[in-house]
């Protein structure tokens, strides 16, 4: 399975320890997790590291740099994980490189504050669509998100994803959107 993907715009790469970097760019800047998360110290960032670069379902889910395809230049994050249920924070114990988790599979993303408002969010979102429904053969995706992000909703709903209520994940009852591999395939094939 090919783990480096691209889009119009951007290249995929897997995550790893050399993008310390970016990781610290994201995570400890305020506006970049407002929605997701506290701010973490680049102590924490570096700690956390090893764990967030795992991957599991041999390589098919974990999680992605996004870089400028032109420039190299490091843009931002995405991620397929398991989601969160109770707990605050991806489990990362239920990565094993040889095995699908028993979890439903949730697709993020985090851009640097200069990457907003370029459409990266929605070429990176359907992107990893491809790939989870092409490539590692999943059967649905979700996503939570904050009742207050209007801007993630949109770009859920511009990728097909449909609102499916609300539920218990990251620790707090949230909105949940979903989408099918069939209702992804049904999408590409309408005009």
């Amino acid at each position: 399975m090919n783990l480096q993907l691209q889009s119009d715009r951007l290249i995929f790469t897997p995550l790893e320890l050399a993008d310390i970097d970016l990781a610290v760019e994201l995570w400890t800047d305020p506006e970049v997790v407002r929605y997701i998360e506290e701010v973490s110290t680049e102590a924490e960032i570096r700690q956390e590291m090893p764990d967030v670069i795992k991957r599991g379902g041999n390589g098919a889910i974990g999680e992605w740099c996004i870089a400028d395809r032109e420039t190299g230049g490091k843009l931002g994050s995405a991620y397929l994980l398991p989601m969160p249920t109770k707990e605050d924070d991806i489990v990362y114990g239920l990565l094993d490189m040889g095995r699908m988790p028993d979890a439903d599979i949730e697709v993020g993303y985090f851009l640097k504050r200069s990457a907003w408002g370029q459409g990266y969010a929605t070429e990176i979102c359907k992107r990893m669509l491809q790939f989870a429904f092409q490539e590692a053969l999943l059967n649905m995706v979700v996503a939570s998100v904050d009742a207050s992000n209007v801007a993630m909703r949109n770009v859920l709903e511009k990728s097909g994803f449909l609102y499916a209520g609300r539920t218990l994940c990251w620790g707090k009852d949230s909105p949940i959107y979903k989408i099918t591999r069939d209702e992804w395939i049904e999408m590409r094939q309408s005009p």
